[in-house]
């Protein structure tokens, strides 16, 4: 019976009273077939005139009906088979809470495959046979399946909502534009429906690209919220060694203070110490003495008196101590003087320690650069590691992509970056020109155009040997007092900011502010011109030393 089932069409199974397949199917005198009640109920409501609903033909009296069970086994069948697939091979599904239900299927309702705007009705798989084999069905309007299709039709006049009524802005009938909305500007719904459409595709637009300005600023906020923690912990802990640094010299200061008046109230007690002894013994011969002239100023014996006289009436051989005195040390102004000292030590320290604090929060950021080819001017020569680059005497003979510059001697690097922060370090000994930054992406590589941030570059330089210069509009003079020889390039992208380092002095060179960056980055090189070896020497790009 299954492989039967396979081979019937579902129509043959229909019965054309409730469009459903047969339920308890019964055959007619004529030969024809319906559900039993179905056949019932259509004769009860024609009582008067028993015939047969397809053919017409009458019958005297009403037959008697019996369940043809030929057919209801392979209607049973079919029904069995029909579960799992639909007609086309589709999958039969029953109608969940929200999704829009057969309005043909009894008992259980099928899921809706398809709605017709001509019949107000939604169909199932199995239901929709009809519009798709019948030519007079075949005309009407299907679409996808929609809810509420008593909406799509004219509550006044019952017709379909097929034109709209620009004026009132709503969707009307055709009886609507002979009453109500007469002489108004009416279209149809599809060429309302095709102007609404584009202006929701470029509110969609509008919205979308709104989405992704602010996702932008998002992951900007959301990066510049990481940026926030990474400076507070180098911040904390540059602030813990400069404190440290600080107060070790503090307390050497103190200690060297200290041992200075101690080593001078030893020197006063020193001297103070010879000065007692030297005292001490004096009073002890002059006891001596004394002790001895007292004797003999007693003696009665003449003779004795006058032979011991000369001994001891001679001079006393003591020292001078009439301008002799100890004067304790003074220690005025010696803690001021002191604490200036220190003032003046600490202020040193303090800003070359805030200097090497910068450089190495930037240094932190670190990448490795590396120069690209590509991009390289015919009269640059490249090292084999791509690490340096100088200009050189004959140009070279290089196809000229839309990557090269052509006209100035530059080069960038093959690394780009459009988010975050990043550092590299460049050496420009021995060179008496150089421009040193960063390029975005679409700068023009083959006009002449002056390197700016207008033009898209952020950079700073070297000409004729000692003038030192930021690439602003207009140039602005940088006053150096050191002649770099290892800069350091800091960029935050979220920040907008692009700074420029003395290395080895550890101090600050200039930074563009404020920047507004919106596409990719590049590292930007430009050795300058060779004039006759005298700027032969190489832009090197170094690894960093985080001495600092």
């Amino acid at each position: 019976m299954s492989a039967t089932s396979c081979v019937l069409s579902e129509e043959q199974f229909l019965c054309c009273i409730c469009l459903d397949v047969f339920t308890d199917p019964v055959t007619i005198p004529c030969g024809h077939n319906f559900c039993k009640n179905c056949i019932t109920q259509h004769w009860n409501v024609n009582s008067a005139r028993c015939q047969c609903p397809m053919c017409k033909k009458h019958f005297r009296a009403r037959p008697k009906l019996h369940v043809n069970t030929f057919i209801s086994e392979m209607a049973a069948d079919f029904k069995q088979s029909a579960r799992k697939t639909g007609g086309d091979g589709s999958e039969i599904q029953v109608a969940k809470p929200g999704e829009i239900p057969c309005d043909i299927c009894t008992g259980t309702k099928l899921k809706a495959k398809k709605s017709c705007l001509t019949c107000f009705a939604s169909y199932c798989i199995i239901h929709l046979d009809p519009h798709q084999t019948s030519d007079r069905l075949k005309t009407h309007l299907l679409t996808d399946p929609v809810d509420n299709m008593e909406g799509r039709v004219c509550a006044k006049h019952r017709k379909p909502l097929e034109l709209f009524c620009k004026t009132d802005q709503t969707c009307v009938c055709s009886h609507c534009t002979v009453t109500e909305h007469v002489s108004h500007n009416i279209v149809s719904v599809k060429v309302e429906y095709e102007g609404k459409k584009a202006e929701l595709e470029q509110t969609e637009a509008n919205i979308q690209q709104m989405i992704q300005e602010r996702q932008l600023r998002c992951q900007r906020i959301k990066q510049l919220k990481i940026h926030s923690k990474e400076d507070a912990e180098t911040e904390i802990a540059n602030g813990v060694r400069i404190f440290t640094v600080l107060m070790q010299t503090a307390e050497r200061d103190l200690n060297e203070l200290i041992e200075m008046i101690e080593e001078r109230q030893k020197r006063t007690e020193e001297e103070a110490d010879r000065y007692i002894t030297e005292l001490d013994q004096e009073v002890s011969e002059l006891m001596k003495r004394h002790a001895e002239v007292q004797q003999l100023s007693r003696t009665e014996d003449h003779l004795h008196l006058l032979q011991n006289f000369t001994g001891t009436s001679t001079a006393l051989h003591t020292g001078n101590w009439t301008g002799v005195s100890i004067c304790p040390p003074s220690y005025e102004g010696t803690v001021t003087e002191a604490v200036a000292k220190l003032e003046e030590t600490l202020s040193r320290e303090k800003e070359q320690l805030l200097h090497e604090a910068r450089l190495r929060r930037v240094q932190h950021y670190t990448v490795d650069v590396i120069l690209d080819p590509h991009t390289a001017n015919p009269w640059l020569n490249l090292s084999d590691d791509e690490k340096q680059v100088g200009c050189a005497e004959v140009r070279r003979d290089l196809p000229d992509n839309k990557e090269r510059f052509s006209l100035y001697n530059n080069v960038l690097a093959q690394q780009s970056f459009s988010s975050g922060r990043f550092y590299y370090e460049v050496q420009v000994t021995g060179k008496t020109d150089w421009t040193l930054g960063v390029a975005k992406e679409s700068v023009n590589r083959k006009g002449i155009i002056p390197l700016s941030p207008v033009n898209g570059y952020w950079a700073v330089g070297l000409r004729n040997g000692n003038e030192y210069l930021s690439l602003t509009s207009p140039v602005v003079s940088l006053s150096l007092n050191f002649r770099p020889q290892r800069v350091g390039v800091f960029v935050s992208y979220e920040e907008g900011l692009v700074s420029f380092y003395d290395v080895d002095e550890a101090i600050h060179i200039y930074s563009f502010t404020d920047c507004c960056f919106t596409e990719k980055l590049f590292p930007f090189f430009s050795p300058g011109l060779n004039h006759g070896g005298v700027n032969s020497a190489p832009l090197i790009i170094l690894p960093v030393n985080h001495a600092y």
